[in-house]
């Protein structure tokens, strides 16, 4: 071999050496020099997708792509809506709060990296922040409750609520004596949709530490709600129980018959009440799980409705979940179709589980969950008179 050849060996070797040190260290030089990418350029576009959903991107090196699962399903979606999780928790909470996180991101966000807003009376530890980073690469944003829209306001007669409260604790009433259930109940009822990380956001999807989410979600709900014109969505209803909500419903139709121009024409109260709205069913939906949108929460007719429902102080002087005011103003200022029931939605809430009960549905989200043990038609469960209710209003169109 001539020394010219040698030269050029040498000079080759050397620039293939350079080559694989830099892929190896640059992750981008790798990607765009890698043989895959190269050819790709080479080959016939084609105009269709085929075995994609519409709203999932074609596939190309570049796409951010997230360890666990296989196929489409880690394809990270760009198409979003204007939605974030909010997520009320304490700093005890953190383990349980984890669990959350890593779930729905298991199942749904990471794949579409929607943001999270947790909140707190007090400021959040900074373990509390690190240990939550990690599970996403979502956007997460801590703040604190203003002081005004968590605590007992000063109106309430702090004697008259202790003897409530007492009451409460001598019929063993879950939560009868706590003070900061009641706050809690009051802020998500009148006040997380003005909080100032939530004001930026339209849509809401409310997680709760310890809960579980047990189907894979292939497609977006958000959009889904968006598309379809819904504004509140549900995986679980019940029965309410009575002695914490003595005088809610006649509060509410006195409020109805002040402000008859917010009772939506084609309303739900038929789920609520057989006789018109003179008696309470005491079904509500259980919303320690909502998708939802806040622009409803943000206008007239709810505005109204949670300042008047305020000013009686039934927050304090019963117990007045958020779970029975935000489902009465939903049937009520709604129309039934814009209220949604996520069937498909595998979740739990202890000691409460939804799980899809259609054999296809359940295979498509490989569910963890037993179907035979879903809540839905148990006997302290309201999803019954849900679908009578769904049925009728059916015929009669």
């Amino acid at each position: 071999m001539n020394t010219s050849a040698r030269y050029v060996i040498v000079v080759v070797a050397f620039i293939i050496s350079i080559h694989y040190i830099v892929s190896f260290t640059h992750e981008s030089y790798g990607r765009a020099t890698s043989i895959s990418n190269i050819t790709s350029k080479f080959r016939p576009s084609s105009s269709s997708n085929s075995g994609r959903p519409d709203n999932f991107p074609a596939h190309n090196p570049d796409s951010p792509w997230i360890p666990g699962g296989n196929g489409n399903d880690t394809l990270v979606v760009d198409k979003h809506a204007n939605a974030t999780f909010v997520i009320l928790a304490r700093n005890s909470d953190l383990q349980n709060t984890v669990r959350s996180i890593r779930e729905i991101e298991d199942r749904f966000n990471r794949r579409h990296r929607y943001p999270y807003v947790f909140l707190n009376e007090v400021p959040f530890t900074d373990e509390f922040k690190r240990r939550l980073s990690v599970l996403s690469s979502a956007k997460m944003e801590f703040g604190v409750i203003p002081r005004e829209h968590w605590f007992q306001p000063d109106s309430i007669d702090e004697a008259k609520a202790k003897a409530s409260r007492d009451k409460m604790v001598e019929k063993n009433i879950i939560y009868g004596g706590s003070v900061s259930y009641r706050n809690m109940c009051r802020f998500n009822s009148g006040f997380f949709f003005r909080h100032p990380l939530m004001e930026k956001y339209r849509w809401y999807w409310r997680i709760e530490p310890d809960v579980h989410f047990h189907c894979d979600i292939n497609y977006d709900p958000f959009l889904f709600m968006e598309t379809n014109k819904k504004v509140y969505s549900f995986t679980i209803t019940m029965y309410e129980y009575q002695a914490t909500i003595p005088t809610l419903w006649g509060h509410v139709m006195d409020f109805a018959k002040l402000h008859p121009e917010f009772i939506a024409h084609d309303n739900s109260l038929g789920f609520m009440s057989s006789n018109n709205g003179e008696s309470y069913n005491l079904c509500h939906f259980w919303s320690n799980f909502e998708i939802a949108d806040m622009e409803f929460w943000r206008g007239p007719a709810y505005t109204a409705f949670f300042e008047y429902l305020d000013k009686q102080g039934g927050f304090y002087y019963e117990r007045w979940g958020d779970a029975p005011v935000h489902s009465i103003a939903a049937a009520l200022f709604a129309s039934r179709d814009q209220i949604q029931f996520f069937d498909d939605i595998g979740y739990e809430h202890n000691p409460y589980t939804h799980c899809p009960k259609n054999k296809d549905v359940w295979e498509k989200g490989r569910c963890s969950c037993d179907p035979a043990k879903s809540f839905d038609y148990d006997g302290y469960s309201c999803m019954s008179k849900w679908d009578r209710f769904i049925e009728t209003k059916k015929k009669r169109k």
